[in-house]
């Protein structure tokens, strides 16, 4: 795509996002089903009090989950050289969800009990995801840090079933539960503070190590003799995209298929440019959860959890992505 075109289409990619965001902030059920009026808005003191306290603060949650989940997609698919990467196979999506079920057990529900070791321990997942791929005596590193990630997932899954079958099936197990499913339900300006810092913090550290991506995806020769220090860059994209990642799980729940799916839509559109792909892929993530949460709170008067509405379209557009016909770059 020519430099003036690629402009233009992150420009009305950017006006899309907008869009979006505003429609997010009108769109629900009162003071009637559908958009909310800006003459509404400006006499309806409730209605500006819910936009302000409700609807913004979920809109900016939905944004910062959308923009980590598809960027650190990128980052990993490219970095790690397998397009079937997603921040759940090393091991961080699980450790986050078994880290709040046990903050839940341990707790009651606290949310404080729960943020920081869902975080602590989507951190831990991707310690032991490394530590462990040093040990392991078949392929390459990467290969290693792959099939490591799979077996520490498939160890906090385990565990997390364990916590299930100990909790209490009246209070603690419906929770648990409904946090796995994944939502924005919960958000709020305290939450946004809370997770603001170490999202923007990991994300503006990735968007600026952008041009060394397409490096780390050579050969670690190949990568050196470009002047790269691929053992180094790779860990510091790989742990940013993991704090980023972390962070939003530990206050969004379990949100699947945005980091498989969003990366592969970018490249389609922007090529494997990293460059321009990752910034495109962030922005095409925000968008998607934005719309797949608008839709969670509309479809019915109970609210859907977000994760399903992410793994249902995620799916759907990932089968259509790989079964069309066409350049794949």
């Amino acid at each position: 795509m020519p430099g003036g075109e690629r402009r233009r289409a992150l420009i009305i990619l950017a006006f899309l996002l907008a869009a979006v965001f505003l429609l997010s902030l009108l769109w629900g059920r009162y003071p009637q089903p559908g958009l909310t009026s800006l003459s509404t808005l400006g006499t309806d003191d409730l209605a500006q009090a819910l936009v302000v306290n409700i609807r913004l603060p979920r809109a900016l949650m939905a944004i910062m989950l959308g923009a980590s989940l598809a960027g650190a997609g990128m980052v990993l698919q490219t970095v790690l050289g397998n397009p079937l990467v997603e921040p759940g196979l090393l091991g961080v999506s699980q450790g986050a969800a078994f880290g709040a079920a046990l903050g839940i057990l341990l707790s009651t529900g606290s949310y404080w009990h729960i943020s920081i070791l869902a975080t602590l321990f989507g951190l831990a997942g991707l310690a032991l995801s490394y530590l462990l791929a040093q040990r392991i005596r078949y392929g390459g590193g990467i290969l290693r840090l792959v099939l490591s990630g799979v077996m520490v997932s498939a160890f906090f899954s385990s565990g997390l079933g364990v916590l299930k079958y100990l909790a209490d099936p009246r209070s603690q197990l419906p929770e648990i539960t409904f946090w796995l499913m994944g939502g924005l339900s919960g958000s709020s300006w305290f939450l946004v503070i809370r997770t603001l810092p170490p999202v923007a913090l990991a994300l503006s550290i990735i968007l600026l190590l952008r041009w060394r991506v397409n490096l780390l995806s050579l050969d670690d020769r190949s990568a050196f003799a470009l002047g790269s220090s691929p053992g180094r860059e790779r860990i510091a994209l790989i742990v940013f995209s993991i704090i980023a990642v972390a962070t939003v799980t530990a206050a969004a729940g379990v949100i699947s298929w945005v980091g498989l799916l969003i990366p592969h839509v970018a490249r389609r559109l922007e090529g494997a440019d990293t460059s321009r792909s990752l910034p495109l892929s962030m922005m095409l993530g925000a968008i998607f959860v934005l719309l797949c949460d608008d839709a969670a709170r509309y479809l019915r008067s109970g609210e859907l959890p977000l994760g399903l509405l992410t793994a249902f379209c995620g799916a759907l557009m990932f089968a259509v992505l790989m079964t069309r016909r066409g350049n794949t770059r």
